[in-house]
């Protein structure tokens, strides 16, 4: 039997991939999750499955008493328009809920952290690109800040308990499981509508670009994190790793890749620009490839021909 594992959120995007990912490496695999955006046949069979909200004294104590020596954590209000209409509730699933979780994991001898936090929220706008770990922290959205207090947290139970804590700042993740009614999943809105016959529709004038990485590579990065030895802590930076690609493609350049894997010229309409959107977001990835050993591997154009083959099924 491989190490005992708990995932959060593992019924959800990519949280499930990551169980996937876990199970491969031979792990024994408990997902916590509430369901509210994951999908229960999201979950392999056979895979113990707990019902419960991560700010609850049943996911503390499954936790403190689960025997687990890595809790991955992917639960979380991932909604930025959603944090901005109620920072209270942002930071009571995404700050509170992961306190309640590092209590567990105090009071049960649990040995490391994963986290997935963002990159597109936690740093600056400012650059320069594409980005470092050690970029300006600037966050714009009650999501940012509370990803970004997660991470001091984890770096103030790292410091005064000896967990071993790791953070995973994500670029735009997409591929097979994503939503398509969340603002972050482009991909997924884009291979809906494709799929439909309907126009794609982007704000403002499409240039604005974003670091697409593929959720099976995002996957294999969160198993490295789990076995990787640690460098000592030194400020936030030191356990955070960018998980991305290193390469920009703007919305318009997107739009023509997926009508290109669906076979058909997409028809698009323009509308206005949105409020507080980054016009430019990359990684730089070439820490995660010198400490953890971790490089995406799946090309853009591969990854959404396989994002559309499982929309097309879905």
């Amino acid at each position: 039997m491989g190490r005992k594992v708990l995932i959060t959120g593992g019924a959800g995007f990519v949280g499930s991939h990551v169980v996937d990912a876990h199970l491969a490496a031979g792990d024994d695999v408990t997902v916590l999750d509430d369901l509210s955006t994951g999908r229960r046949e999201n979950i392999p069979a056979g895979v113990r499955f707990v019902h419960a909200d991560v700010r609850s004294p049943e996911a503390r104590e499954l936790v403190a008493r689960g025997g687990f020596v890595l809790l991955n954590h992917h639960a979380a209000q991932m909604d930025v328009r959603r944090s901005v209409a109620d920072p209270l509730f942002d930071a009571g699933v995404n700050l509170v809920g992961l306190l309640n979780l590092l209590e567990g994991a105090r009071a049960g001898g649990l040995r490391r952290v994963v986290f997935a936090s963002s990159g597109g929220v936690v740093y600056g706008e400012r650059g320069p690109f594409p980005l470092l770990e050690t970029a300006a922290k600037l966050p714009v959205s009650p999501y940012g800040a509370a990803k970004l207090a997660s991470e001091y947290y984890l770096a103030t139970y790292a410091h005064l308990f000896g967990l071993e804590t790791v953070a995973l700042r994500y670029s735009n993740v997409y591929g097979p499981r994503q939503r398509g009614d969340g603002e972050a999943g482009v991909v997924a809105i884009f291979g809906r509508r494709l799929l439909k016959g309907e126009a794609l529709t982007i704000f403002g004038d499409g240039e604005q670009t974003r670091d697409l990485v593929y959720v099976t590579d995002v996957a294999e990065a969160n198993v490295a994190a789990s076995r990787r030895p640690l460098a000592p802590l030194d400020g936030i930076d030191a356990h955070a790793f960018n998980v991305g690609t290193a390469v920009e493609t703007s919305v318009n350049r997107l739009a023509e890749l997926m009508g290109a894997a669906a076979g058909r010229a997409p028809q698009v309409a323009h509308a206005a620009a949105r409020a507080g959107e980054l016009p430019r977001s990359v990684l730089t990835v070439d820490k995660a490839a010198r400490e953890l050993g971790w490089r995406p591997r799946t090309a853009l154009a591969d990854g959404l021909r396989a994002t559309l083959r499982f929309l097309a099924e879905d």
